[in-house]
C-alpha cells in the first residue's frame, strides 16, 4: 500500500486536559469577572504546571469568554470645521 509502519499502528493518546477543563470551569464559576490569565495565575496556585496559551485556547473552547464592557457615551459637542490644506500645496507645488 506504501504506507509507513507508524501510521498503522498509531495508537491515540488519552486526553489531558479532561482535569484541567473541569477545574477552569469550576474556578470560572465562581469568578465570573475574572479571564483566562487571572484563571492561569490561579491553576498555576493549585499546582498545574500548565501553558498560558493552552489556558486560553480551553477557555475560548468552554465558552467563558467575558462580554465586552460597554463604552461611555460621549456627549455630542459643537463641530468644528478645520481649515483644510491650501490649494497649491495640495498639488504637490512649493511655494515661495
Amino acid at each position: 500500500m506504501g504506507l509507513d509502519r507508524s501510521t498503522q499502528r498509531y495508537q491515540r493518546r488519552a486526553d489531558r486536559n479532561t482535569e484541567l477543563q473541569q477545574r477552569l470551569r469550576e474556578l470560572a464559576e465562581q469568578r465570573r469577572r475574572f479571564g483566562y490569565r487571572r484563571l492561569h495565575v490561579l491553576l498555576c496556585r493549585e499546582g498545574h504546571a500548565v501553558n498560558k496559551k493552552r489556558v486560553q485556547r480551553l477557555y475560548r473552547q468552554e465558552g467563558l469568554s467575558l462580554r465586552g464592557r460597554r463604552r461611555k457615551k460621549r456627549h455630542a459637542g459643537l463641530r468644528v470645521v478645520l481649515p483644510g490644506p491650501s490649494v497649491a500645496n495640495s498639488a504637490g507645488r512649493w511655494t515661495s
